[in-house]
């Protein structure tokens, strides 16, 4: 598939990327070898394979949640600049 020099511009537009002459015919080259590879993956032959959602077997490896406590609320507020109600006190932000 051929991309011409002019497509590669009105994407960097659209990209809100400025683009030099040299780089608008290094991008048009490669993104022509990009969509030739796109179109040789479009026209493999996949009928006979079978759809694969992993590849080794694991199935729901994920740790139990656990609640622990590692540092008490009084251990963290002392860390705090300014507290209150024994929350973090942060500078409004938003007006």
């Amino acid at each position: 598939m051929s991309i011409n020099k002019e497509e590669v511009i009105h994407i960097a537009k659209l990209s809100s990327i400025n683009l030099s002459n040299e780089e608008v015919s290094k991008y048009a080259k490669d993104l022509e070898e990009i969509l030739e590879f796109a179109n040789i993956i479009n026209n493999i032959n996949t009928d006979d394979v079978r759809e694969t959602i992993a590849t080794n077997g694991a199935y729901n490896v994920f740790r139990k949640d656990e609640i622990k406590q590692i540092i008490s609320k009084e251990e963290l507020l002392k860390n705090a600049p300014s507290k209150e109600e024994g929350m973090f006190r942060i500078p409004k932000v938003i007006n």
